[in-house]
């Protein structure tokens, strides 16, 4: 029954392929040649104007590799610790990695990064004028002819209704950001791209822009802001031990001179001891300024270690291709597009005549 069933879809289909008449399609086409000839030149000349009036731009591209690893030395920085009396076991010294390099995508799109960069300083490759990143994309970006007619018109049409204020645009608040600096990061989400490598984890950061310095420059600015977070980001908590530590042993510091200020002023008041009672006084200062001196002394070594652990957490990079200046365009590829809108200009022309002609239906396998 189903090699029965199998012959019968096979010979359908046959019956099918042999109802197309490829001669008749042919025939039909070549009735309507003169159709080719109106519209394909008038296509060509206005993929022309479109490609034309588009902006050339260009692309920088970073890589970095980072540091995975934060214990590249526990068991040195162990030993050191343990010279200063202290016992610092894996627990202190690994570090629970929470920003995995499969987030750094993620938080250079963030807005928090991305208003970092409105203040960046660039400068355009024809030009001397020194500007922000954001003055630069608000008023110095080309558009095609067509985006800003539109645009002119809706801001004519919208003119004459009352506007609010937005606020000063000089004043970035991440948690409210005006309508301007809101278009701006939406501007960047496509302007800055992050990427790693799940094998390799290198960090790749592109940036597009239609000026070739100052995609160097905020590729670069990218760069050195992405490894700044990072490297706050893990040594946070080793910073603020540290500041603590710190803080202890400058008071420990003037706590202990002031108690051998102490014990000189009065040793030198009392050289000749006659009553007890100096001898008394004296060798409780001696040893009001022993136990300052071992505190301090305990809040020094802390305080050499604490700097120890800030070093073996900071992060290190290496970068495995800097920001460059590019030469060539990055795009947009304009013969690729003016051959493909006159493909497809031939292929509806193509479609409509099969349709004029009745050869559209068989072409599809249709019943007539």
């Amino acid at each position: 029954m189903k090699d029965t069933q199998d012959q019968k879809e096979i010979k359908e289909m046959e019956e099918q392929e042999s109802s197309i008449d490829f001669k008749a399609i042919f025939a039909a086409l070549k009735k309507h040649k003169k159709l080719y000839w109106q519209v394909l030149p008038v296509t060509f000349v206005v993929a022309c104007v479109i490609v034309i009036s588009l902006p050339n731009y260009y692309a920088c591209e970073v890589k970095l590799a980072p540091e995975l690893s934060m214990s590249r030395s526990s068991n040195s920085l162990s030993a050191l610790a343990s010279q200063f009396g202290l016992k610092m076991g894996s627990a202190a010294l690994g570090s629970s990695e929470a920003l995995y390099p499969a987030l750094y995508p993620d938080l250079v799109n963030s807005t928090d990064f991305k208003v970092t960069l409105f203040n960046v300083p660039v400068q355009k490759k024809d030009s001397t004028r020194v500007m922000t990143y954001f003055d630069y994309l608000k008023d110095n970006q080309k558009e095609p002819w067509w985006s800003a007619a539109i645009g002119g018109t809706i801001k004519f049409l919208f003119s004459f209704l009352p506007t609010k204020e937005e606020g000063d645009e000089s004043i970035i608040n991440p948690f409210q950001l005006t309508k301007t600096q809101t278009a701006i990061v939406k501007v960047l989400e496509k302007k800055v791209i992050c990427d790693v490598d799940n094998k390799t984890m290198a960090i790749s950061i592109t940036v597009t822009d239609q000026d070739p310095l100052i995609c160097a420059t905020v590729a670069d600015s990218v760069k050195v802001r992405l490894q700044a977070f990072i490297s706050d980001y893990r040594t946070q908590k080793s910073r603020l031990n540290l500041e603590y530590t710190q803080k202890l042993y400058d008071e420990a510091k003037v706590q202990y001179d002031d108690a051998r200020q102490k014990y000189a002023s009065y040793s030198d008041a009392h050289q000749d001891i006659l009553y007890q009672t100096d001898r008394i006084a004296l060798n409780e200062l001696e040893n009001e300024m022993q136990l300052r001196y071992n505190n301090y002394n305990i809040l020094a070594q802390q305080l050499t270690a604490a700097e120890a652990q800030l070093q073996q957490e900071t992060p290190s990079f290496t970068t495995l291709q800097s920001a460059t200046v590019p030469v060539k365009k990055q795009g947009p590829a304009r013969s690729k597009i003016v051959l493909v809108l006159v493909f497809v200009a031939a292929i509806f022309t193509s479609v409509w005549i099969l349709y004029k002609e009745d050869q559209l239906k068989p072409l599809l396998g249709l019943s007539q």
